[in-house]
């Protein structure tokens, strides 16, 4: 079970050192990291997150 977690662990640190290595970069240098279905699919969740955010707060204010 402990090398299960370890190798997740291992994975998981790889993912982010690909992402860091290849999208960075690109990013600062103004390309796109995603397509615009999926820059489409980002604002939806960021429009949702926001949403969920905000009735928290107001449920919080009124209790």
């Amino acid at each position: 079970m402990v090398f299960l977690v370890l190798a997740m662990l291992v994975a998981t640190g790889l993912a982010v050192a690909v992402v860091g290595v290849v999208a960075v970069p690109a990013r600062r240098n103004g390309r796109d990291v995603l397509t615009a279905k999926g820059e489409g699919v980002l604002e939806a969740a960021r429009e949702r997150v926001g949403g969920v955010g905000r009735s928290t707060a107001a449920r919080t204010r009124t209790h």
